[in-house]
């Protein structure tokens, strides 16, 4: 995998992680909570101040975005990326 996808495909450990994680009944691909994890505060005005900037120039970036609005930047992750 490392020829075909580089530095962005997954080690040969993670893969038997994986394997191991679906054989054992785990379906989901998200990370569960851990403690220390840090927690998104996604809001409907944090929304709304994200969609903003994404419609008034769409070159934006995660970061730029939650530097912009000071949010973290997996709360700018999850309103851009993740939001249905």
């Amino acid at each position: 995998m490392k020829v075909q996808y580089g530095d962005a495909g997954m080690s040969l450990q993670q893969v038997y992680e994986w394997t191991r994680k679906f054989m054992n009944g785990i379906s989901s691909v998200i990370d569960s909570p851990r403690r220390g994890q840090a927690h998104r505060v996604v809001t409907p005005e944090g929304i709304a101040a994200v969609e903003a900037i994404v419609k008034e120039n769409r070159n934006e970036t995660v970061n730029e975005i939650a530097a912009h609005l000071d949010m973290s930047h997996g709360s700018a992750h999850h309103i851009v990326h993740d939001k249905k």
